[in-house]
C-alpha cells in the first residue's frame, strides 16, 4: 500500500524533486543577501566610528590652529594645527582607528573672512580663520567579496581665530569724559565728536560679548520704573560696567547719563571720594546670546549712546586724572567677582594726565597731583598682578603732556603702553585732526586706528577660537 504522499504519476514527482532543488538555491541566495547586510553592517559601523575620530581630530586641529592666529604668524598656525592632526607622530594620532590618517596636499589653509565679525589685519598673519582637511581610508571585510576593499573619509573644519579665556568675563569699561571728548574727530572714520565716536566704539564691543547662555529666553530687562541702572539675568556669561572720569559727586548723579539728561552730571575734584561707576554689571546689554543687535532699553546701551538717548555726555570741568577711576575698576571687580570668570580693565582715554592741584582738590590727599601719569601704570600694574586683563586705547594721545610727570618723564602715548597689561593690549588712534597729536603713537602689535575695529579686535581676542561653517565667506 502506498501512502498518500507518494504519487504515482512520474511528472509529478519529477516537479517535486525539482521544487526542492529550488528552494536549496533561493536559500543561498537568501544567505549570501543576509551575509551582504551583515558585512554592510560591521563595516559601514566601523568606517562610522573611524569618521568620528577624523572629525574629532581634524576639528582640534583647526581649533589649534585658530588659537594661535590671534597671536601668532600664519606660518606657526599651520605648524599647531598639523601638530593636532590625526598623521600618525602627532598629537592626535590613533594607530589603531587612524593608522593611514593624512593631511590632504594644500591644507591647512589660512583665510581672511569676512562673514564672521573680526578684522583680518588686526591679527599677525593677517588672517582670521583656518581649514584643515584630513583623509584616511577603512579596509573592509564583508564588503571585500563584493569587491570594496576599503572605504574613503575625507574630513574638513574651519575655526575662526581667537585666544581669549574660555569662561565668562567681568568686563570694567572706563571712560574718558573729561572737556576734551567734545572735540570734533573729522576724520573719515567717525566724522563726530570724540566721546560720540568712543561711544560708538563701545557698542561695537558689546555686540561681540556674550551676555547670556543660549538655554536662555532673555539676558535680563531693565526697569524703567527704578533708578538701579543695570539688569542682569541669572548666571550671565559676560557683565559688563561703564566707569567715567571725571568722577561725579554722587552716584544719583549718574542717572543723567542714561535716563535721557537735559544736562550733564556734577563731577567733583579726583580726591573728594568721587563716584566713577555709571553702570553696574549688566547683562542686558543684548536680548540674548543670538540677538544681532544691541538691546537699546539697556541702561548700559544708552549710556553709550546706542539707545533713544545721547549717551555719556563729556562734562570735564576736573582736568584729567585716571589712576583713581582705574583703582575703583579693579576694586569693583573684586568685590563682585565671580567663580570661574575673568576680570578685564578697557581703558580709552588721551593718556594726558594733567590735573592741577585745585582740580585733584578735596580733604584726602590718595593721589597727589605729581607722576599723574605714572600713578596711572602703577595702578593698571597692580590690577594686572592680581590676574585682570587691561587693555588701553590711546584715542588722539598727543606728543607732549604728562606735566606733573618730571621724575622721570614720560609722554601720553607712553602711559597708555604701559597701562595695557601685555603689548597686544594697547591699541591706539591717531588719526584724528587735532594740533599736538603724536603721530608715532602706533601699537607694534596692533596697528588698527580704526575705533570701531580697535573695540571689535578686543572682543575678538577675548572670544576663544570657535568651530564655524566651512562655507563661511
Amino acid at each position: 500500500m502506498k501512502t498518500i504522499s507518494q504519487s504515482t504519476i512520474p511528472e509529478l514527482a519529477w516537479s517535486r524533486a525539482t521544487q526542492r532543488g529550488q528552494v536549496m538555491v533561493i536559500t543561498a541566495l537568501a544567505l549570501v543577501g543576509v551575509l551582504a547586510i551583515s558585512g554592510l553592517a560591521v563595516d559601514v559601523g566601523r568606517a562610522y566610528l573611524t569618521y568620528e575620530k577624523l572629525q574629532a581630530a581634524t576639528q582640534a586641529a583647526a581649533l589649534a590652529g585658530g588659537a594661535a592666529l590671534s597671536t601668532e604668524t600664519a606660518a606657526d598656525a599651520i605648524s599647531a594645527a598639523t601638530s593636532y592632526s590625526a598623521v600618525p607622530g602627532d598629537r592626535n594620532a590613533d594607530p589603531i582607528n587612524l593608522p593611514n590618517a593624512t593631511m590632504v596636499s594644500g591644507y591647512p589653509q589660512v583665510k581672511c573672512l569676512t562673514t564672521i565679525g573680526s578684522v583680518c589685519s588686526g591679527y599677525p598673519s593677517d588672517n582670521n580663520a583656518i581649514t584643515v582637511e584630513e583623509q584616511a581610508s577603512v579596509p573592509t571585510t564583508f564588503l571585500n567579496v563584493l569587491g570594496i576593499s576599503s572605504i574613503p573619509l575625507t574630513v574638513t573644519a574651519t575655526a575662526a581665530a581667537g585666544g581669549g579665556y574660555s569662561g565668562p568675563y567681568n568686563v570694567e569699561l572706563i571712560l574718558d569724559t573729561t572737556r576734551s571728548m567734545t572735540d570734533t574727530d573729522s576724520d573719515s572714520q567717525c566724522n563726530s565728536t570724540r566721546i560720540s565716536c568712543a561711544e560708538k566704539g563701545i557698542q561695537t564691543l558689546l555686540g561681540t560679548l556674550w551676555p547670556c547662555t543660549s538655554g536662555q529666553s532673555s539676558c535680563g530687562t531693565a526697569s524703567t520704573a527704578s533708578l538701579t541702572a543695570g539688569a542682569n539675568v541669572s548666571n550671565p556669561v559676560d557683565e559688563a560696567g561703564l566707569m567715567v572720569f571725571p568722577g561725579l559727586v554722587s552716584s544719583s548723579q549718574a542717572t543723567k547719563d542714561y535716563i535721557c539728561p537735559t544736562s550733564n552730571p556734577t563731577t567733583t575734584p579726583y580726591n573728594n571720594s568721587p563716584a566713577y561707576e555709571i553702570i553696574p554689571f549688566s547683562s542686558d546689554y543684548r536680548v540674548s546670546d543670538t540677538a544681532a543687535s544691541l538691546y537699546q532699553s539697556s541702561d548700559l546701551v544708552i549710556a553709550v549712546g546706542g539707545g533713544s538717548c545721547s549717551g555719556a555726555g563729556a562734562p570735564g570741568g576736573q582736568g584729567t586724572f585716571y589712576a583713581g577711576a582705574i583703582d575703583a575698576a579693579q576694586a569693583n571687580l573684586v568685590a563682585n567677582a565671580r567663580p570661574n570668570t575673568k576680570n578685564v580693565i578697557i581703558l580709552l582715554s588721551d593718556g594726558d594726565a594733567n590735573a592741577t592741584a585745585i582740580q585733584m582738590g578735596g580733604l584726602a590727599t590718595s593721589y597727589p597731583a605729581l607722576q599723574e601719569c605714572h600713578q596711572a601704570v602703577a595702578e593698571a600694574q597692580k590690577a594686572a598682578a592680581a590676574g585682570t586683563i587691561v587693555y588701553s586705547v590711546a584715542y588722539g594721545a598727543e606728543s607732549a603732556g604728562c606735566a606733573t610727570d618730571t621724575s622721570p618723564t614720560i609722554t601720553p602715548c607712553e602711559t597708555m603702553r604701559e597701562i595695557a597689561s601685555t603689548p597686544q593690549n594697547f591699541f591706539s588712534d591717531y588719526t584724528q585732526s587735532g594740533s599736538g597729536i603724536d603721530s608715532s603713537c602706533i601699537s607694534a602689535s596692533r596697528p588698527t586706528t580704526n575705533l570701531n575695529e580697535i573695540f571689535q579686535e578686543i572682543g575678538t581676542s577675548l572670544t576663544v577660537a570657535r568651530l564655524i561653517p566651512n562655507s563661511a565667506s
